[in-house]
């Protein structure tokens, strides 16, 4: 599969063939980019790979007084765990292309497993002390795996952004694809979310990540993650990200 003339993905080191994928995109509640980020300090993730391209914003991160990306690529050290991570919002103009091309290099490199961390807005989410986690699936063997495992299925509704067309793109190439849902806020970096999503994580592939940090750093990451969040809301409105809380399908 060609990858996108508009997006490059550029490793800087060998990936091996066939890793588990994680990805951590801007989206309700920043729920993925707090819980990716949190993996990638639990198992001490090094760069492997950028995700470049004109469609984003003209911006780097600076780390240390250097520039990085702020859409990376970060592996272990066995390169058998990869975590695809951004830490400025995906302009909504961006998305299809973007995430395209994501799908379309983890074919490249025969993913075993793609998967994708976020949040999924609840109205009371101020009243829940231990947010749930729900899942979906890019087939009916992962709808199964789920199920064995004793994840909670969204059953109907409607999935809108980014996470939408990595499952959707995953679905049409066959590659096996899931999406971890946290209970969250829609519009406030929510790191106990996150937490609930990596805890998920952990049952899924037999991880041991520590979420404590996330639970007493709480305040802190809240205030760090304001001005991506707020980028991130007027994204998700272009997207109509809304759409998400309309009545799910009829069953025919």
């Amino acid at each position: 599969m060609r990858l996108s003339e508009k997006v490059r993905v550029l490793e800087k080191r060998p990936i091996a063939d066939e890793p588990t994928i994680i990805a951590g995109l801007p989206d309700v509640g920043l729920v993925g980019v707090i819980a990716s980020l949190h993996v990638i300090s639990s198992l001490k993730m090094e760069e492997v790979g950028i995700i470049d391209s004109e469609l984003l914003p003209p911006i780097i991160v600076l780390q240390n007084g250097l520039p990085v990306s702020p859409l990376r690529i970060m592996g272990d050290k066995d390169g058998k765990m990869l975590v695809i991570v951004s830490e400025t919002a995906i302009p909504a103009s961006a998305v299809y292309q973007l995430s395209k091309a994501m799908v379309d290099w983890a074919y490249s490199k025969k993913a075993k497993l793609v998967v994708s961390l976020g949040g999924i807005a609840v109205q009371d989410r101020q009243n829940i002390e231990e947010p749930k986690v729900f899942a979906m699936a890019s087939d009916e063997e992962m709808l199964n795996l789920l199920k064995e495992k004793g994840f909670r299925i969204i059953d109907r509704g409607y999935i809108v952004g980014p996470y939408a067309l990595i499952m959707k793109y995953c679905s049409l190439n066959g590659i096996p694809a899931i999406g971890l849902l946290a209970e969250s806020f829609l519009h406030y970096p929510d790191p106990e979310a996150a937490a609930s999503a990596l805890l998920n994580l952990n049952k899924l592939l037999g991880l041991d990540i520590d979420v404590s940090k996330l639970k007493e750093r709480g305040e802190e990451i809240r205030l760090a993650a304001r001005d991506m969040m707020k980028r991130t809301r007027m994204e998700m409105a272009r997207m109509r990200k809304s759409q998400e809380y309309d009545v799910p399908p009829l069953l025919v």
